[in-house]
């Protein structure tokens, strides 16, 4: 309830008066265009969307380009380009870590080793997959989680779309979280998943051609890459600022307060491989393939194109460190000092380098990237309360046609809830600190009960269901206590310098590691499965589809051995 003032303030707050740039004629005309072609594509798909299949799964017809670029734009909302804008801002190269060995490891194994496994067992999503191989307690548990953690994702996007809006346009925050809102509702209950997937191969286009334009004219301001360093060094005076790995050997030796070991191990094993192969929201997309090799493909192709978006997102918040002329600080600080805040550096460095015009194409490249994510949590949204909480204990009888109405309906309900949410963001130091926190909440145990599920034929359904609520409970109780004990970041994060995403690195490792263990000793403790129950489940007791290439370079794992080679090359050289 201490939240209710905040929120009744918020949704009868005045038109806000500070505004950074106006839109002509032509900038409106495209932001308008942009909205037209996405509601056409709705409405235009809304008869490929009569059953369960094609409503919740686009048919299982998508292409592996498709499904690739749907995998990586779905992650590509507020996350990406407004939180870790600001990020880069706060930590500086730091932050590119959540892109490389924060993602691509984690997208190589998904698609090499674990979609078989999604694949072959025709699940709609990844609670779906916990009841084929644990039962319905960890299947309720982990879609409960899921579908918590969504709409709070969605109220992030929502609230980044409309405080660029009023950062750049000065326009007021409710009118633009209710018109996203209402646009991708109607988009994603009309289509389906077929519909926010082609709308978010549009929007990987368009965040492409407008967020370009900030990094190439940033550099060419500051007199390229090198001169950017030097620039970035007088202005903090912090060379860790512009190093990856060099100043990880203690948590005081760098901007974010980590320590190798946090990267590595919190981040690079238990958030990564968490997020990119047990969060439903991107794991959907590559669901939707159209056969085996294209699901493998898929997250391979997205890893290649996750190691460019640095260069769209990254670099303008270091650039910012070299040109502006003033501090930014955190979004509370902002809110009562009347200062830019660190996740206003996108929009600023957009006005500074775009005119009339290119003002319009950067505006909508950010707005298509914010309701990319809200899209992406919504139709996964509405695909797990479908299929897991309401057609698995509610009504497990009811007609196909029953389904999709059910799924339209909740699409509505769940944009609702985020539009709810998208106030409380308002009362996060940063986003990212709010992001990371919900990823140690449910994605990081979620991971440790589905690759023991997949990997250990001993794993038992008892074992599951305990392992993960005590995952969970584990990384609830940690955020509880330092928060209520600031001093405890000592020994959660095992050192009094640990930082916010520092600490969120280490709550995910701890609470992955008792869900770990809470299961290998429930699993031993109760009767296992036959192995003949866990075919196409388990490795060691399902057999492998062979997968026909006329070619030894159309095989998936010479792609990803190809992406891992560059990936291993670019961290050497911003060592």
């Amino acid at each position: 309830m201490h939240l209710l003032p905040g929120l009744m303030l918020a949704l009868f707050e005045g038109p806000v008066t500070k505004q950074l740039a106006h839109l002509n004629a032509v900038d409106i005309a495209v932001i308008a265009i942009y909205f037209g072609i996405v509601l056409f594509i709705g409405f235009y798909l809304k008869g490929s969307a009569n059953t369960s299949e094609e409503f919740f799964m686009a048919g299982r017809e998508m292409t592996a380009w498709i499904a690739g670029l749907s995998f990586v734009s779905a992650n590509l909302g507020s996350l990406e380009l407004m939180g870790w804008a600001g990020s880069a801002y706060q930590y500086g190269i730091l932050a590119t870590h959540w892109y490389w060995i924060g993602a691509i490891p984690a997208m190589l194994f998904l698609g090499i080793i674990m979609m078989p496994f999604y694949y072959i067992s025709k699940v709609n999503s990844v609670p779906g997959y916990l009841y084929l191989r644990y039962g319905n307690g960890a299947r309720a548990l982990s879609a409960v989680s899921f579908a918590f953690m969504t709409v709070l994702m969605s109220g992030i996007n929502m609230y980044s779309m409309a405080l660029v809006m009023k950062v750049v346009l000065g326009w007021n925050l409710n009118f633009s979280i209710w018109v996203s809102s209402i646009t991708v509702a109607l988009y994603v209950a009309l289509g389906g998943l077929r519909s926010a997937i082609y709308n978010e191969v549009l929007q990987f286009i368009l965040i492409w051609l407008g967020a370009l334009l900030v990094p190439i004219l940033g550099l060419i301001e500051a007199g390229g890459w090198t001169k950017l360093k030097a620039q970035i060094l007088t202005n903090v005076g912090n060379t860790q600022y512009v190093h990856m790995w060099s100043g990880l050997g203690h948590f005081s030796d760098n901007p974010m307060g980590v320590h190798w070991s946090g990267i590595v191990f919190g981040l690079g094993l238990v958030i990564s491989f968490g997020y990119w192969t047990t969060d439903f929201l991107v794991v959907q997309r590559v669901l939707s393939a159209h056969n085996l090799r294209a699901a493998r493909m898929a997250p391979i192709i997205g890893a290649g194109f996750k190691m460019a978006v640095p260069f769209i997102v990254i670099l303008p918040g270091l650039i910012a460190l070299s040109v502006l002329p003033f501090h930014l600080v955190g979004e509370s600080q902002a809110v009562a000092t009347g200062q830019h805040s660190y996740n206003e550096v996108l929009p600023l460095m957009l006005v500074r380098y775009c005119g009339p015009g290119l003002l319009g194409l950067g505006v909508t490249a950010l707005i298509a990237g914010f309701m990319s994510g809200m899209a992406g949590n919504v139709s996964a949204f509405s695909t797990v309360w479908t299929y897991d909480i309401y057609g698995a204990f509610l009504n497990k009888k009811a007609s196909d046609r029953h389904y999709v109405s059910m799924g339209r309906w909740c699409t509505f309900v769940g944009v609702l809830i985020s539009v709810g949410t998208a106030y409380l963001v308002q009362h996060a130091a940063s986003i990212m600190d709010y992001v990371q926190s919900l990823f140690s909440f449910f994605i990081a145990p979620l991971f440790g009960t589905v690759i023991l599920g997949m990997l250990w034929k001993r794993a038992t359904k008892a074992g599951g269901f305990w392992g993960l609520l005590a995952g969970t409970a584990t990384a609830v109780g940690l955020w509880a206590w330092v928060h209520n004990d600031p001093s405890a970041v000592r020994y959660v994060a095992l050192s009094p310098d640990a930082r916010a995403l520092a600490l969120d690195m280490y709550r995910a490792l701890w609470s992955w590691l008792v869900c770990v263990i809470v299961t290998v000793v429930v699993s031993y403790m109760t009767p296992a499965r036959p192995v003949a129950e866990l075919e196409g489940l388990v490795y060691g007791a399902s057999p492998i589809p062979q997968e026909h290439d006329e070619h030894w370079y159309q095989k998936p794992i010479v792609w990803a051995g190809a992406i891992a080679v560059l990936f291993i090359i670019l961290n050497i050289i911003f060592w």
